[in-house]
């Protein structure tokens, strides 16, 4: 099997033993399996979204560029500088789209000072993700399409409504999945 085909049956496996039922997200930071580690994990992205000109700045977990859910290329060196949050969802997730007025709320209410990013996949396809983003009205931040999986693997992501956050420094300070409440004190403590 490919290493994308087992890529893929990890996700599938996961995705089975998390569920991605209506539940509603872990009620606080105190009870989700989040880590808080401050350690940038080791990327591995595919030739094909590594950036050759990225700027030199720009730490090496920002070196990708990817196309957006409209269909435009995006610069992830871009995100270098400031605090971001990249938010990995699936079009069928009833989670996902519970999350999404919060995460849109954390746009508009912290514009300017932190960046958020929605990185979409687990096979949603192109029309529901662009569907997804009109009906859940997030189309005021960046929606990467990712049903290749690539940015999802660059961030060890296994599951959907599910955050990665990285600091001004590129660094990643949270991993895991956050209740809207965790998501705002986490994302105010960074935009300070």
């Amino acid at each position: 099997m490919s290493r994308i085909g087992s890529g893929v049956g990890i996700v599938a496996v996961a995705l089975v033993l998390a569920g991605c039922g209506a539940d509603a997200p872990p009620a606080s930071s105190s009870t989700a399996n989040t880590s808080t580690a401050a350690t940038t994990p080791s990327p591995s992205p595919s030739p094909a979204s590594t950036t050759s000109g990225a700027a030199p700045d720009a730490p090496q977990i920002l070196r990708f560029t990817a196309t957006t859910v409209d269909g435009a290329q995006f610069d992830a060196a871009t995100l270098a500088g400031k605090p971001a949050v990249l938010w990995f969802w699936a079009a069928w997730c009833p989670r996902c789209r519970a999350a999404a007025d919060d995460v849109a709320g954390i746009q508009r209410d912290f514009a300017g000072k932190v960046t958020v990013v929605g990185v979409a996949g687990l096979n949603s396809g192109d029309a529901a993700m662009r569907e997804f983003v009109a009906d859940r009205s997030i189309g005021g931040f960046v929606n990467l399409a990712d049903d290749k999986g690539e940015i999802w693997r660059r961030f060890d992501v296994t599951t959907q409504e599910y955050y990665v956050i990285l600091d001004r420094s590129g660094t990643v300070v949270h991993k895991g999945p956050l209740s809207p409440d965790a998501l705002r004190d986490r994302v105010t403590a960074l935009a300070g």
